[in-house]
């Protein structure tokens, strides 16, 4: 039994107990996240939306890392120009908890602070009319005779 999932613009196939990879994920060490399951296959195949619903895929964050570093080099010729700069990817490594049918799971969020009381507003003063425009007069004509 096995599923494909998609996280972080991938999709990856995975199985229960299966370690992976993958592009950093939005929660602390030790949580437990959701991932959307894209097929589900164990004695047939789930493809459609309305029962890929009913499966869900948990996975167990085990550390946040960085990947290797690239090196990125931009050179023209006889001009010059030569710029070095490197980049390191966000990764966390996850590890599947739970696959199977069952309903979907739901990211573990910490809970909120109690939320305060907003302050009274002051109420708005009166608009203040705005004053009258003048009408123009209608042009007179001035060809001098």
């Amino acid at each position: 039994m096995y599923a494909i999932v998609k996280t972080g613009g991938k999709q990856y196939r995975v199985e229960r107990g299966q370690r992976l990879v993958v592009e950093r994920l939005p929660a602390a060490e030790g949580d437990t996240v959701a991932l959307e399951p894209i097929l589900y296959r164990s004695d047939d195949a789930v493809f459609d939306a309305a029962s890929l619903k009913d499966v869900k895929v948990t996975a167990k964050v085990i550390a946040h890392e960085r990947g290797d570093k690239l090196r990125v080099f931009k050179f023209k010729p006889k001009r010059g120009y030569k710029r070095r700069t490197g980049h390191r990817q966000e990764l966390t490594r996850i590890e599947i908890a739970e696959l199977g049918p069952g309903k979907a799971a739901t990211t573990k969020a910490k809970p909120k602070a109690a939320a305060k009381p907003k302050a009274q507003a002051k109420p708005k003063a009166p608009a203040k009319p705005k004053p009258a425009a003048k009408a123009k007069a209608p042009k007179e004509d001035t060809d001098g005779a």
